[in-house]
């Protein structure tokens, strides 16, 4: 998929026009109703340009707005056959096609959509599944034929039998499956919903056992699409896309549904096709003119390593405006590493837009399009830390939210520069978490000391300079030593200079008479082989001692695939801590502390984890 001519962007209508400029959009109280309008304006228009890998290249799948809304319709007289408008329906599909399918069906029939990653995803989904069912109360499973039997076997033997599996791709069989009513059926008609019915529930990428779904209402939908077309400058009928899976936030909403909402077109990959081989991703933007795409920052690293120089001379990147760098921190050398890298086959520095946001805020909290590189600021660090500045990089202005940073122990507003947690508040913020009214009034209803309240607590602590946010690190995964915090990302980015051999890795904490450090460090493929482990382990050591002033009390060096992501690419930090002291993790050369050892033979408690 390098060179040839790149296909024509779809034209820009009146229609289109219209609604760039707000009018077309009144009266719209719902993501389905822009949907529809965008089926009535444009049905001819590809809604989705969905890509295979077959041989080692990329095949692929056009489906414009009107086949997609029949499919959508069908599905839904399906789904109203088992589930009321408001109940529950997961989605559990592989394929992005049947994804899309599924999530329009969901939003036609009234119900209340559930993403969740599909059986075959990296990591632990089977328990996640049974964990999203339990805690959503969903009563029926929207899968395809080929993944309903395992489906169904999982539920039956978790205690879920009772759920119905409803095959989203099974072909039409009677009347009652009718989308416009053919062959006597009755025609769908779209339930009545209102701008604060909830749409669907985003879940976290926390704890598989104690799951908690984000209600994200159609209002906060809308409102968040509008912040992203302000933010990164986006254009009716343009086409965004990218691998990201479509059961999470950065996917779901930034790349299928933002393309729907504009009335241009979705074009998608999986992420196996992208973590087998990362050029089919730059590959995808250079020719299908992608100008919207964007990933983690370990994307656009493993990009920089593993797209060789034949790749990189048949991409043509000078149509790419907005390259978005979200989902976890992000490293300024990356991005500076990703333009040098690719600045041959026209990618302009200024397109690389670091962005934050969580899914309680919808997706988006801030982001800026600038004329400029990747803007950072050295912000002041505590009295007692080994260094007395950091390095941050700005993630634009906040979009369509207000954003404050406050003291996370008593809710004091901090100064500009100043380093707390983030709070936001504003239309796309979600109202909570299904289901637990407790963790929704902690989270969602942070007041500023001797001011507002109805902030919502992002866990993540940063700074505002200038008008823009900084984003340091999670709260959650501050290492504290001697009374000095350390943010776990810096120590991983410090332990990835000593050596070109290292790949993903990660720091964390362990808890015992005092905190400890531990590294688990991934050493790539064959390239291990005939090298001293055990001199790249005291490098490691070396390094930390001379950059952060602390000594850690396990260097781990292990396989490539042995540090866990989520299924979005965010380090799980907790879940290798956990896998630590299990003593789950085989390592290829380890040096651990005594008494860490003893932590870990003694089995602490997991609560004591978390």
């Amino acid at each position: 998929m390098t060179g040839g001519p790149r296909p024509p962007v779809a034209p820009v209508y009146e229609s289109d026009i219209t609604t760039r400029k707000g009018r077309a959009l009144t009266g719209h109280r719902t993501f389905t109703d822009i949907v529809r309008s965008r089926v009535v304006e444009s049905p001819d228009r590809e809604a989705l340009i969905l890509l295979t890998e077959q041989d080692g290249a990329l095949r692929p799948e056009t489906v414009t707005y009107a086949e997609l809304d029949r499919a959508a319709r069908t599905v839904a007289a399906r789904i109203g056959r088992h589930a009321a408008p408001g109940e529950r329906v997961l989605i559990l599909h592989e394929s992005p096609r049947l994804f899309g399918i599924g999530f329009l069906a969901c939003l036609y029939a009234g119900v209340i959509a559930v993403p969740a990653a599909p059986l075959g995803a990296l990591g632990r989904p089977e328990e996640r599944v049974t964990g999203v069912v339990k805690d959503s109360g969903a009563g029926c499973v929207l899968t395809s034929l080929a993944e309903a039997p395992d489906v169904t076997q999982l539920l039956a033997r978790t205690g879920h039998g009772h759920v119905t599996c409803i095959p989203t791709d099974a072909a039409v069989t009677d009347a009652a499956d009718g989308a416009d009513g053919a062959d006597g059926g009755q025609p769908w008609q779209p339930p009545r919903r209102e701008s604060d019915d909830v749409a669907f529930l985003q879940y976290t990428s926390g704890s598989t056992r104690e799951p908690r779904g984000v209600i994200v209402t159609h209002r906060a939908l809308l409102a968040n699409h509008r912040a992203i077309q302000t933010a990164f400058g986006t254009v009716p009928g343009g086409r965004i896309g990218g691998w990201l899976p479509l059961h999470h936030d950065m996917g779901l909403i930034g790349q299928l549904l933002h393309a729907l909402w504009l009335g241009g077109t979705a074009v998608l990959l999986s992420p196996v096709a992208f973590v087998k081989r990362p050029a089919h991703w730059l590959e995808t933007i250079s020719r299908y003119g992608l100008t919207v795409s964007g990933a983690p920052d370990f994307a656009y690293d493993l990009c920089v390593r593993r797209v060789n120089d034949s790749q990189l001379a048949g991409l043509d990147l000078s149509g790419w405006q907005v390259a978005v760098s979200g989902g976890e921190p992000v490293n300024s050398a990356t991005m500076q590493a990703f333009a040098d890298r690719f600045a041959t086959a026209g990618l302009r520095a200024e397109a690389l837009v670091p962005a934050y946001g969580l899914a309680e805020a919808t997706l988006l909290v801030s982001g800026e399009r600038t004329t400029r590189a990747c803007r950072t600021h050295m912000l002041p660090a505590p009295p007692d830390a080994a260094m007395p500045e950091r390095e941050a990089v700005a993630c634009g202005r906040p979009a369509g939210v207000e954003v404050r940073i406050a003291d996370p122990g008593t809710g004091r507003a901090l100064e500009d520069g100043r380093v707390g947690e983030i709070w936001v508040r504003g239309e796309s913020v979600s109202p909570g978490y299904w289901g637990s009214p407790r963790d929704s009034a902690d989270i969602f209803d942070g007041r500023i000391k001797d001011g507002e309240g109805g902030y919502l607590r992002t866990g993540d602590l940063g700074a505002l300079v200038d008008g823009r946010l900084c984003v340091t690190g999670r709260i959650k995964d501050v290492i504290v030593v001697a009374g000095r915090n350390l943010y776990p990302q810096d120590l991983e980015r410090t332990v990835r200079e000593v050596s070109a051999l290292f790949g993903s890795g990660t720091a964390f904490g362990v808890p015992g008479e005092r905190e400890h450090v531990v590294v688990v460090q991934e050493v790539r493929g064959r390239s291990r082989y005939g090298v001293d482990l055990a001199d790249l382990t005291a490098g490691v050591q070396r390094r930390l001692s001379e950059q952060h002033d602390v000594a850690p009390s396990g260097v781990l060096l292990v396989r490539p695939g042995t540090v866990r992501r989520t299924t979005s690419g965010k380090l799980e930090r907790a879940a290798m801590r956990r896998m630590f002291l299990d003593g789950e993790l085989t390592a290829l050369h380890q040096w651990v502390d005594p008494e860490v050892e003893r932590l870990v033979r003694g089995g602490t408690p997991r609560k004591s984890l978390r």
